[in-house]
């Protein structure tokens, strides 16, 4: 079918990215908003806008039940989720497609499949991906140990159901792991409504790395290359950057070719992303699965800027039933691209949130500068979300140019009202390993604490 009109099942920086490609496709854009964002940039610039409830995210972009009606109220075709919020959740995404409605993503099976870490890496080796050694669900600290002795020390203990980095626990002994398994499986059961969880080996210094993929209705997958993601704190990323810095183009070939093949095992529909740990360098290095994000990815405009597709009008296309706009022959990947988030929070004061309101804001601009953002001056930053305002990213034919272009335009970028972590990312770009791209996911909160990266 050929979407006519798409709910916006989301808010900020990234509502209002979808709502800009629809407008480009000639689809009509219906925003949702809660209380705390009756006057937003999303909400003025879709076609129609729906009021959701509270501004509390359980009572407005959570409830389910509000965003359906939203979507009957407003007579569109499908609902596109964003990231975040509902968008990894099989029981909305069946729920859309019970009430005829298309869902912008992956069929509920399959985001019910990837979203559980066990399935996924069964999923894997299915396909002849690569995991990370580790065990299958453990549902005790004597399981646990057992299996630990298999995996060997250092461990992980991982939510099966978990993501963004949350409910993992290190474990280095068998004591230490019979006291996190049971603080894992607690902070799983809240966080995910599951307190299952398994054991992976933690590899020693790993790069972080993710590939791109979209997948149409008609049997189609591609790789868009991959994206080194690998600059984190507490298992969030700050900086993101394409290509990966320093990967052997083998290693690369073989790694693009992997996140595809897991791709078609699944039966994946739609724009995702096949993340990996990389470890060891050269043509040496190894690359291990470790889990599928079933929607788009906040650090997408560096794939759109070395690629030069439009990843959200894809999704929009393969939701409509369109084959892919592009065969995996015509994706380069060509120059290289940075994205900076931009959160407001307070990275001197142990990254507190700073809510606030921006009293004044001045944006970088010029060749290769992009600005990911629905906040402008006079708007305030409301206290019950996610703390990402803006992405700010570049792109240049080379990453010594992209580094330099990233300098300038930070160094342009004004937000006056609220600490925000632009003054972070200036200094990281000055920083060595980051300088060379040899950084790798123990960097940046080796640097944060004090000590040399």
């Amino acid at each position: 079918m050929t979407l006519r009109s798409v709910l916006v099942a989301n808010r900020g920086e990234i509502a209002l990215r979808v709502v800009r490609a629809c407008r480009e496709l000639g689809v009509r854009a219906v925003a949702v908003y809660s209380d705390a964002d009756a006057s937003a940039a999303h909400v003025r610039m879709a076609d129609d806008a729906v009021h959701l409830g509270k501004s509390a995210a359980s009572k407005s972009y959570l409830n389910e039940e509000a965003v359906l009606e939203a979507a009957r109220s407003a007579g569109v075709d499908a609902i596109h989720p964003g990231y975040g919020f509902l968008s990894e959740r099989p029981g909305f995404a069946a729920a859309v497609e019970e009430a005829g409605l298309v869902f912008v993503g992956p069929p509920s099976s399959v985001i019910a499949t990837m979203g559980d870490k066990a399935a996924a890496r069964a999923v894997a080796r299915s396909a002849g991906v690569p995991v990370v050694p580790g065990s299958d669900e453990v549902s005790s600290a004597d399981e646990a140990v057992a299996a630990a002795g298999e995996v060997g020390y250092p461990v992980l203990v991982k939510a099966s159901a978990g993501g963004g980095g949350r409910g993992i626990r290190p474990a280095g002994s068998a004591d230490e792991l019979r006291t996190v398994v049971a603080e894992a499986q607690r902070e799983a059961a809240s966080a995910f409504g599951s307190d299952k969880v398994y054991l992976e080996r933690a590899l020693q210094g790993p790069k972080h790395v993710e590939v791109q993929v979209l997948a149409d209705t008609h049997g189609t997958v591609v790789h868009c290359w991959e994206r080194e993601c690998s600059l984190q704190r507490r298992r969030q990323k700050i900086l993101e950057e394409a290509p990966a810095p320093g990967l052997d183009p083998s290693v690369r070939s073989a790694l693009c070719d992997a996140a595809a093949r897991l791709a078609r095992e699944v039966g994946y529909v739609g724009a995702g992303t096949v993340e990996f740990l990389v470890e060891g360098s050269g043509d040496a290095a190894e690359f291990f699965f470790i889990e599928m994000n079933t929607r788009i990815q906040v650090e997408h405009p560096v794939t759109e800027w070395v690629t030069g597709l439009d990843l959200v009008a894809e999704q929009l296309r393969i939701a409509s039933g369109d084959p892919l706009s592009v065969a995996q022959d015509d994706i380069a990947c060509r120059g290289a691209s940075i994205e900076f988030r931009v959160n407001a929070e307070d990275p001197d004061q142990d990254f507190l949130p700073s809510p606030g309101t921006v009293e004044a804001l001045e944006l970088p601009g010029g060749p290769g500068v992009r600005v990911d953002t629905a906040l402008m001056a006079g708007d305030a930053v409301p206290p019950f979300y996610d703390s990402l305002v803006a992405k700010l990213s570049v792109w240049a034919p080379t990453r010594e140019q992209a580094l330099a272009r990233g300098r300038r335009a930070l160094a342009e970028y004004r937000v006056d009202g609220l600490p925000t972590t632009i003054g972070l990312h200036r200094r990281l770009l000055d920083e060595p390993a980051v300088v060379d791209g040899g950084y790798d996911i123990t960097t940046l909160e080796t640097w944060l604490a004090g000590r040399s990266p």
